[in-house]
């Protein structure tokens, strides 16, 4: 069953038109009005006739839920068919729908709309975080036939107990302040927050599908960093020279962090036994959807996170307590989660992406507390030097309520630091195998939100894993363990990058990536053949990723390409600057929209300029022909 639930100021229909299906009615029921009411649009689906009872019992509570969150008594059950594509039969959906409406009846004022006939209808939505809600139902009963049907058609989905779980975890959302306050959501005033308003809709609806293709799709496709690649599985994405060369820049740059922060790089196998003793109560205790094939006649999974190959390392190694904290990290190129295709789009939800991912061993919760800290403060610093900023995303903190009591200085300190309000999310009970973890979410231009950084205290993997230490006193201990990602999945950076450029276009800047993760820093563009070997020389003496456009195209096209193309420094090559050795250069980091700054300065002035804006990133080569001339077109 799928629900959809709207708190509203009021709902009305009319009926227009009875169905074939449509059920008998009395005249009261061809029109109707509910004020101040929680409406459920609902659709009984397929697998609700398996168990209808169930599906009505689970219905319900989750109704009962939401009308106490949001202090509304009366509740107008509304039947839409358009929220599912696997509908019941009209006979089950009349029983549900009347089961749910006489199990509501002895607590709320309850109306139902009836089934099957066309209907007019006006719904006001009161607008704050919890006024739009959906949810998705699955009677316990047809668990078994489900999975029959999904080990059939696609043996690679598995869904994780975790997974299950987060649909019914019972969670408390606040927003913390700078002064240490948890307010309700509901009545703390996030207008002057508008970012972090969107943020706390997107996460408290729970709706991850997209209703259209965010900005950077046609910014991936414009630049050829990125596309789609129909010959594989949706969410596995093709890279082209120039987005191959991003990523690779930005997977050496965390790389280069994560060793400066003491962290051994290491590499572990994509594929594990599914049935592994240890593997699998793992699985079942991380909220992600699988791939799974099968190998040998023995069912493997294809990993989402390198966890499984660094936990299995540390088991086997010998650790003293002399060489905690432990760090690890691998560039998990791939990593595999079989999202859901209602959500995957462009490069902001994938099903195989690559994610730095960091573990650190910690002698016991007070170091672990104090490694969190420094990595919350690295997390930022990726973010910054990759262009992103503290004011680009909102931050999502989440843990157990035991854990907060004992540690309500570190996560008001959490806030403090990015000198804004956040967004809480409480658990009374641990659900999974984390008791603190937060993540930095950027909101794009369709008010999607993504996780990028993130860090995680884990208490339950050293147990698992039989990963233990030598104490100072020679007795065996088990570690806390914590999980980062500096930066999140890296295409997800770019993704942050691109949406980032997009909405400041809207504001009416210049979108450009940073210098150092530009594929062409500078481009040369001689005004006839007679400047090309100047222009050649020029090259010669940038110490960055230069090329030229030798093409038969005007001048202006030449330059506006290149604006079209981000380019960093445009330099133009005439016979004014072969006679005063000098070079007009375009500088995009100081222009406006139609206002180019140009700026004149010797060759060795620039390339000092680069250097210095791009000290102590990585580097890499100019991925394609230097001559624009002898280039392909990717799209």
């Amino acid at each position: 069953m799928q629900l959809l639930l709207i708190h509203s100021d009021y709902i009305e229909y009319q009926t227009k038109k009875q169905t074939p299906v449509a059920e008998k009615i009395e005249e009261s029921l061809k029109s109707g009005r509910l004020e101040e009411a929680l409406t459920a649009f609902t659709a009984v689906e397929s697998v609700d006739e398996l168990n209808p009872e169930e599906a009505i019992e689970k219905a319900v509570s989750e109704i009962e839920k939401v009308a106490a969150q949001v202090k509304t008594d009366r509740i107008m059950l509304y039947p839409y068919a358009h929220l599912s594509s696997d509908l019941s039969s009209p006979k089950v959906a009349v029983e549900v729908l009347k089961g749910i409406e006489k199990a509501l009846s002895g607590k709320f004022e309850v109306k139902r709309a009836p089934f099957g006939w066309y209907k007019a209808f006006t719904v006001s939505c009161k607008g704050h975080p919890l006024s739009e809600l959906s949810r998705s139902i699955r009677p316990e009963g047809t668990a078994k036939a489900v999975c029959k049907t999904v080990a059939v058609e696609e043996k690679e989905e598995v869904v994780s107990e975790a997974l299950k779980a987060e649909g019914t975890a019972r969670s408390y959302w606040r927003i913390l302040t700078l002064d240490g306050e948890l307010h309700e959501v509901e009545s703390f005033d996030l207008t002057p927050y508008p970012k972090l308003q969107k943020f706390v809709n997107y996460e408290m609806s729970k709706s991850r599908a997209v209703e259209r293709a965010p900005p950077h799709v046609e910014l991936m496709r414009r630049l050829e960093l990125a596309d789609y690649e129909p010959g594989s599985d949706s969410g596995n994405m093709r890279y082209y020279p120039k987005g191959r060369l991003v990523k690779s820049l930005l997977e050496n740059y965390v790389l280069d962090v994560a060793t400066d922060f003491g962290a051994m790089e290491v590499e572990t196998p994509i594929m594990y036994d599914m049935n592994h003793p240890t593997l699998k109560k793992y699985l079942d205790r991380f909220p992600a959807r699988q791939y799974s094939i099968e190998s040998d006649k023995r069912q493997m999974f294809l990993r989402f996170a390198a966890c499984f190959g660094q936990f299995l390392m540390n088991h086997d190694m010998t650790i003293s307590y002399k060489n905690l904290p432990l760090r690890m990290i691998e560039m998990t190129r791939y990593s595999f989660r079989k999202e859901q295709r209602g959500e995957l789009v462009g490069l902001r939800r994938l099903r195989a992406f690559t994610m730095p991912d960091m573990h650190t061993l910690c002698e016991d919760m007070d170091q672990a507390v104090n490694q969190f800290k420094q990595q919350y403060d690295l997390c930022i610093d990726v973010l910054e030097n990759m262009g992103i900023h503290v004011d680009d995303y909102e931050v999502a903190i989440r843990f157990t309520r035991d854990f907060y009591e004992s540690n309500k200085d570190l996560v008001i300190s959490m806030a403090k630091t990015v000198n804004k309000p956040v967004l809480v999310e409480m658990w009374d009970t641990r659900f999974f195998y984390f008791v603190l973890k937060f993540e930095f979410n950027f909101v794009d231009a369709l008010d999607k939100a993504s996780a990028l950084s993130t860090v995680q205290i884990d208490v339950e993997n050293a147990e698992r894993y039989d990963i233990s230490y030598a104490s100072a006193d020679g007795k065996l201990e088990r570690p806390t363990v914590l999980h980062c990602s500096p930066s999140g999945a890296i295409e997800r950076c770019i993704y942050a990058l691109l949406e980032k450029a997009a909405m400041e276009t809207e504001e009416g800047k210049v979108p450009m990536l940073p210098l150092w993760l530009s594929p062409t820093q500078v481009r040369v563009v001689p005004v006839s053949e007679k400047h090309l070997s100047f222009a050649e020389e020029f090259s010669k003496k940038m110490d960055c990723r230069v090329d030229v456009d030798d093409r038969d195209l005007s001048i202006g096209k030449k330059v506006r390409e290149a604006g079209r193309e981000w380019v960093p420094y445009v330099v133009v090559i005439g016979d004014k600057e072969i006679e005063e050795g000098t070079i007009n250069v375009t500088v995009r980091s100081e222009s406006e929209q139609n206002k180019p700054k140009k700026v004149q300065m010797t060759p060795e002035e620039l390339n000092t300029r680069i250097k210095e804006e791009t000290a102590g990133k990585p580097y890499r080569k100019l991925p394609l022909a230097k001559y624009l001339s002898a280039r392909p077109k990717f799209f």
